[in-house]
């Protein structure tokens, strides 16, 4: 799944050198090709391929969460949950 940003970043690295080596590029150049070509939008693209998982993390936790606090559905805590009172002699 990630070959294409790997692919993507090295492909705007190689920009990034070029422009740094070539005889009327600059370093500052260099570094605002590999940000504005390589980091900014393999970032976006890596977040906005994220979202489903993201989006489903949340729901399982949300729901392990409700069926944590109510297993019955009825908001009490199970009889097997709470400890019995013992009766001294």
């Amino acid at each position: 799944m990630y070959i294409v940003p790997i692919g993507w970043l090295y492909v705007a690295l190689m920009m990034a050198v070029a422009e740094a080596t070539n005889t009327n590029g600059t370093v500052l150049g260099a570094i605002v090709t590999f940000v504005l070509y390589g980091l900014a939008p393999v970032a976006l693209v890596v977040y906005l391929m994220g979202t489903p998982a993201r989006r489903k993390a949340i729901k399982a936790r949300e729901a392990a969460e409700h069926s944590a606090l109510q297993p019955d559905g009825s908001g009490h805590a199970p009889a097997d949950a709470l400890a019995p009172v013992r009766e001294e002699p």
